[in-house]
């Protein structure tokens, strides 16, 4: 079984990498992941936030979660007055 050695976003690439034990990568193309599902600068505020401050738990949602109904349960939206 492999086991995640590191997860951590590039900023040079605007990824989100995913190593494993077995010399394996994946790596999340985090610009398109925010063209498919965020609808809202809002919404994509939620995107960042997860990538810059918990890249394992952005990539467990891409990969295993739905990102679109996480986004409709944690956005809020504040209009400017």
């Amino acid at each position: 079984m492999k086991t995640l050695l590191s997860c951590e976003f590039n900023m040079d690439t605007g990824c989100v990498e995913l190593r494993y034990s077995d010399d394996s990568m994946i790596s999340i193309n985090c610009t398109a992941v925010e063209d498919e599902v965020a609808n809202s600068r809002f919404q994509q505020s939620e995107l960042d936030y997860l990538i810059y401050n918990d890249p394992v738990a952005y990539a467990d949602l891409i990969l295993n979660g739905d990102p679109k109904a996480y986004l409709k349960n944690v956005t809020e939206y504040k209009p400017l007055d």
